[in-house]
Formats: C-alpha cells, structure tokens, sequence
C-alpha cells in the first residue's frame, strides 16, 4: 500500500528540461483558470467575488439545487455533491496548478469533469461542454503525466528518494 501511495507522487520526467516545461505551463494555466474562474463562482475561496457572497468553503446557493436536477443519487444529497465538485474545481484547480498530488487531483477533476458534461452540458452541444471537455483532457492528461520535474510532486519524491 505504502508503495502504491508513493508511485501516486512520483512524476514523469522528460529528458530535456525544457519539454518538461513546456508540458507544466497548460497543467499551471489550467489549474490556475478552473480555481479562480470557475472554482471560486461555485464555492467560496479567498478569491471568491464579492457578489457571490460566499463564505469560506461555503457553497453557491444555486449550486445545490443544479446538481439535485441531475437527479438519482444526486438529488439524495445535492449539498454534498455540490461541495465536492466546488471543491473539486477550486481546491483540484490549485493542487493541478501547483503540481501537488497531480494524479489525485487529476482524477478528482476529471471525475468532476465527467458528471458535467454527461448530467449538466450533455444538452448544450458540442460548444456548451467544451470547458469542461478542455479540464476533462486536461485532468486525463496530468493523470498519465504527473507534475513533471516543475511540480512540488517532483521536489517530493527527490526528497523521499534520499
């Protein structure tokens, strides 16, 4: 288990430091984009407007009753499901962004990306869920990846390998 854990850290490194670096900037700009643009609408950070009159990890009021729409399990525990996709997208956003537990985020993000699409964008066509569709391959992409040689991922596992 414990070596399991520590492969979820270590990343992919390229030969050159130069395509690591050209793979880290679409993983910060990306990360950056889904925490403070549509992280923060949805769920209340630092950054959060002050329009949205949002608490600290407070979730929109609109939020809830979106996702109790979808339905099935969804409309069990709208509040719940709304905090983790908030969450997901604010909190995933900066890990993704910072190269902090890269693969975790990544998957929670892409699994967030998932439900948007198929239970809230599936209607709007292709331009309505591309968005999503962009942070769903992103997400995908640093999951295979990691945070490359320009993530804490990767001063981390330096640090445990010695």
């Amino acid at each position: 288990m414990k070596s399991f854990l520590r492969s979820l850290t270590i990343p992919v490194c390229q030969s050159k430091w130069y395509v690591d670096l050209l793979f880290a900037i679409p993983r910060f700009v990306g990360g950056m984009l889904l925490a403070i643009d549509f992280g923060a609408s949805k769920f209340g950070m630092p950054w959060s407007s002050a329009e949205n009159e949002l608490g600290l990890f407070e979730v929109a009021a609109w939020f809830p009753e979106d996702v109790a729409k979808f339905g099935g399990i969804f409309a069990l525990a709208p509040t719940f499901f709304a905090w983790l996709g908030g969450a997901s997208e604010a909190i995933g956003g900066i890990f993704l962004a910072a190269g902090l537990q890269t693969r975790v985020a990544s998957f929670l993000v892409m699994c967030t990306m998932l439900v948007a699409i198929f239970f809230q964008k599936w209607g709007d066509g292709t331009w309505g869920m591309l968005p999503a569709m962009g942070f769903l391959w992103l997400a995908i992409y640093n999951l295979g990846l990691g945070s490359g040689r320009f993530g804490l991922d990767y001063l981390i596992s330096k640090r445990w390998s010695k």
